[in-house]
């Protein structure tokens, strides 16, 4: 008998993104991350979760039943909201003891208040259906690093929720979202901030994730009987089995793992893991011996139990695993430094680490005993862009950095390590011609005010004059067609996209004459103005003034890299942000597309 592997990715064992390959596609083409499942291999969707036909792995260990859903979230009105006095409960799921007023309602989730930073209630509308579904197709990967601050901030704010869904189910596809993108802090925010027995079973699934992306094997406690009930049975018998040796009750806690391993569903890695968790428990006996050899990918399950016991992950494994699992890497602080420093530029790129969490991660790295001497190296250069003694030899150690070998991924996340000192630098030092990667340094930590300060001493179509141009708190001077030419003229990007991105920029924001837009246009030969589902949806939802569906349309429109974004994808999303009120966020983005094209 064939083994099968616990591969309790986000695509394979994820109810909320299992959904997500049933549901009527917005595009031709699947928008989903490849890891996420095929659409053609989901059976159709059911009343209720029936376990789906186990697929193959590339190594040709069979997968786990993945459980799939109904097509869409039940409504409030379909399944109710659990809790009150005399309710019925769903099978598979626990019921407080709490006066109603210690309960929290369904009908508003989130953390973040407008108060706090985040968005009013009504950010999303009322199209609750609607929202899911985007969320579902939105693959996580996002071009830009302010397109994921921004929409990390909408998910993750107190919103209302529509009359057409029940509130457990968005927040399911909230969270997945968030895990999608690497922010598996933020989606645990969004988990928790739902009762675990008003869980429905799409949010069970998603929690399961969470609490695997942030390392915390407790944390499934709560939601084993709800996943017993309606996941993956024999993935949630090896959470039983870990939360009874948590609570030291070692025989159950036996029971379960033997359970489990008779079944013969489960690899026997997978088993030994959950045995280590075991083992660091009171009902541990013995120590368990963990050997990566014949393991050929790392899953949510192999990261989150190795990550709670200290288990080092090989490289290689790190290096072929999902870009989100960097975030999570990132943000887990049990994980050994080296695996976090290795991981934090993708972080920092993603908008998954700020400038000052990033430098302040690199400098407790080399604080450590015997650090890499590249990381020695890197810390001893931002050291000195800080505290050079004069604002040349400050730029100077700057623009090392951001000369230092790497690809285009590190060499963003040297921009972003260097933003206060950049934004710190005076305007007297002697930074060159076009010193496009000092602003660029800048924006992409959001000091713009201070790079406003460099507009006397840019030249009218430089680099750093088109960054400046739409990434500035005010308007420049002498904005025209001529001078987008100019900017052309030494653009050596592909098919000129960076020159493209500007007339997008200047436009979507109203920095430009719609004449000299046209001309502009013309010289280049793009059509800002095309129409799609897509556009059309966006500009709606601007329209509608709901900016947390204009920030998920958004991401929604800047998927993958910068040199596949359309340039009349960033002049909607541009012009649609400051329509909402969200004009600083439109002003970062145009300037990084200018920054990283």
């Amino acid at each position: 008998m064939k083994m099968k592997s616990l591969t309790l990715t986000l695509g394979l064992s994820g109810t909320a993104l299992a959904a997500a390959l049933v549901l009527p596609a917005l595009a031709q083409e699947s928008l989903l991350p490849e890891g996420f499942g095929n659409p053609a291999d989901t059976p159709a969707p059911r009343p209720s979760p029936t376990p789906a036909p186990a697929p193959t792995t590339s190594s040709g260990s069979v997968a786990p039943p993945s459980v799939v859903p109904t097509t869409g979230a039940a409504t409030a009105a379909e399944e109710g909201e659990a809790g009150e006095e005399g309710e019925a409960v769903e099978p598979g799921t626990l019921k407080y003891d709490l006066p109603p007023g210690a309960r929290r309602l369904l009908t508003r989730i989130g953390p973040l208040t407008p108060e706090t930073g985040g968005l009013a209630p009504d950010a999303f509308g009322v199209r609750g259906q609607y929202a899911a579904a985007i969320m579902r197709k939105t693959n996580g990967s996002l071009a830009s690093r302010w397109g994921q601050i921004l929409l990390r901030r909408s998910l993750s704010s107190a919103i209302d929720t529509p009359a057409t869904i029940n509130g457990a189910d968005l927040a399911a596809e909230r969270a997945a979202l968030l895990l999608r993108m690497g922010e598996s802090n933020a989606a645990r925010w969004i988990v928790q901030s739902v009762d675990y027995d008003r869980a429905s079973p799409r949010l069970v699934s998603v929690a399961q994730q969470t609490f695997l992306a942030t390392a915390d094997p407790a944390g499934l406690c709560s939601y084993v009987p709800a996943g017993l009930a309606h996941g993956d049975e024999q993935a949630w018998r090896l959470a039983a089995g870990i939360c009874a040796g948590l609570s030291g009750e070692a025989g159950p806690a036996g029971w379960a793992i033997a359970r489990v391993r008779s079944s013969g569903r489960i690899s026997n890695f997978d088993i030994l893991l959950a045995e280590r968790v075991l083992g660091a428990s009171a009902a541990g006996r013995r120590s368990t011996t963990i050997e990566w050899t014949n393991v050929d990918r790392l899953t949510s399950w192999r990261f989150g139990m190795a990550t709670a016991t200290a288990i080092p992950i090989p490289a290689e494994l790190r290096a072929s695993a999902p870009g989100y699992m960097r975030g999570w890497t990132v943000l887990a602080p049990m994980t050994e430094m080296s695996d976090r420093v290795a991981a934090a530029p993708d972080a920092a790129a993603r908008g998954v680490l700020s400038s000052e969490a990033y430098v302040s991660l690199l400098s407790a790295a080399a604080g450590q005993e015997e650090p890499p001497e590249t990381l020695v190296a890197q810390t001893d250069a931002l050291r000195s862009a800080f505290r050079a003694a004069s604002g040349t030899d400050r730029y100077n150690a700057m623009a090392g950095l951001w000369g230092a070998e790497g690809n285009r991924v590190q060499r963003y996340a040297s921009l972003i390590a260097t933003a206060r000192a950049a934004a710190a630098l005076p305007t007297s030092a002697e930074v060159g011609e076009d010193p496009w990667q000092l602003l660029g340094s800048m924006f992409a930590g959001g000091y713009d005010n201070n790079a406003m300060d460099w507009a006397p001493k840019i030249s009218v179509g430089s680099h750093a004059w088109g960054v400046l141009a739409v990434g500035s708190p005010r308007p420049l001077n002498g904005t025209s067609a001529s001078a987008i030419g100019s900017f052309s003229g030494s653009d050596d990007s592909a098919d000129y996209l960076r020159s493209k991105f500007l007339l997008a920029g200047l436009a979507g924001l109203g920095r430009i004459d719609a004449s000299q837009a046209a001309s502009a246009a013309s010289d280049l030969n793009v059509d800002l103005g095309k129409q799609t589902r897509w556009s059309r949806a966006i500009m709606a939802a601007a329209e509608r003034r709901e900016p947390g569906m204009v920030a998920l349309l958004a991401a929604a429109g800047m998927q993958g890299e910068w040199s596949k974004v359309p340039p009349y994808h960033l002049y909607h999303i541009v012009r649609a942000l400051r329509e909402v009120g969200l004009a600083s966020e439109a002003r970062m983005i145009a300037a990084e597309a200018l920054v990283r094209v």
